[in-house]
C-alpha cells in the first residue's frame, strides 16, 4: 500500500471554535483524533495538509491534552513533532485550498465542529465538489457534523441514504453536553436520511460507504483512518 499511497494527497479540516458557541466554555479540535490519523496516513506515505474554517492556528480542547507522557503515544509524537506542530499553528483557511490537488478529506472530531463546521457554506460546498469529483470523504466523533449541509451530485444530502455514524446521542447524554451543543450529532443524521449505526457508548466503531467513512467516537480514529486508506487503496477515489 506504501508504493501506492506514496503520491496520495490527504486534505485535514479542522475546528476553528476555541468555545462551545457564545459561552466562554474552552473548547476546539480534539488532539487524539488529529494525531491518530495524521500519522497513520503519513507513516504509509501519504502527504498531509491541515487546513480549517479561518486558517492559522487551530485551537486544542484542552481536555484532550495532558502532560507528556501521559497522553495517546500519536498525540506526544505530535507534540514532539517539530513540522506537525508548526502546521497545526499555521493551517490554511478553506479560501486558500484547491481541493483539485486532493484525493481525500478528513474531518476530525472535537465539540468545536459542531458550532462552525455547520455554518460555513464554504465548507458544504467544498465537500461537495470533492465528492462529486470522486474524493474520499471522512470524518470521525464530531466530525460529521461537518457533512449535515453538503449535498451529493443529485442535491440530496450527501448522507442521505447512506450507512453513517457519529457520536451518538447516549455518548453525548454521557459526556454531559447534550444541552450544551447547537444539535444532537446522530439525530441530525438520521433527519437528513443517514442510515445511522454506532457501537455501544465510546466502544470503536467505523463504517465505508463507497467513499463515505464515518467513526463513531474518539476511540474510533484508528479504524477511521485504516478505513480511508482502504478506500484510497480500493481505487474508489480517482
Amino acid at each position: 500500500m506504501t508504493e501506492l499511497l506514496s503520491q496520495i494527497k490527504i486534505l485535514f479540516i479542522l475546528t476553528s471554535a476555541s468555545t462551545m458557541g457564545a459561552s466562554d466554555k474552552p473548547t476546539g479540535l480534539w488532539f487524539e483524533e488529529l494525531a491518530t490519523p495524521y500519522y497513520a496516513f503519513l507513516d504509509t506515505g501519504a502527504s498531509v495538509t491541515l487546513a480549517s474554517i479561518t486558517g492559522g492556528p487551530a485551537p486544542i480542547d484542552p481536555r484532550s491534552v495532558k502532560p507528556k507522557g501521559e497522553n495517546e503515544d500519536s498525540v506526544d509524537r505530535f507534540l514532539g513533532d517539530e513540522a506537525a506542530s508548526g502546521a497545526l499553528n499555521a493551517t490554511l483557511a478553506l479560501s486558500a485550498i484547491d481541493i483539485s490537488e486532493y484525493d481525500a478529506v478528513f474531518l476530525p472530531g472535537g465539540h468545536g465542529t459542531m458550532w462552525d463546521l455547520p455554518e460555513s457554506a464554504e465548507l458544504a460546498a467544498l465537500l461537495g465538489k470533492a465528492w462529486a469529483d470522486g474524493k474520499v470523504v471522512a470524518a470521525v466523533c464530531h466530525g460529521p457534523a461537518g457533512l449535515v449541509n453538503v449535498r451529493d451530485e443529485t442535491g440530496a444530502p450527501l448522507v442521505s441514504g447512506r450507512r453513517v455514524t457519529g457520536f451518538s446521542d447516549s455518548e453525548e447524554r454521557a459526556a454531559g453536553l447534550d444541552e450544551a451543543v447547537p444539535f444532537l450529532l446522530e439525530t441530525r443524521l438520521r433527519e437528513l436520511g443517514g442510515r445511522y449505526e454506532s457501537a455501544a457508548d465510546f466502544q470503536p466503531f467505523a463504517i465505508a460507504d463507497g467513499r463515505l467513512v464515518t467513526g463513531q467516537n474518539p476511540a474510533s480514529s484508528a479504524l477511521t483512518a485504516r478505513l480511508t486508506l482502504e478506500a484510497l487503496n480500493s481505487g474508489k477515489a480517482r
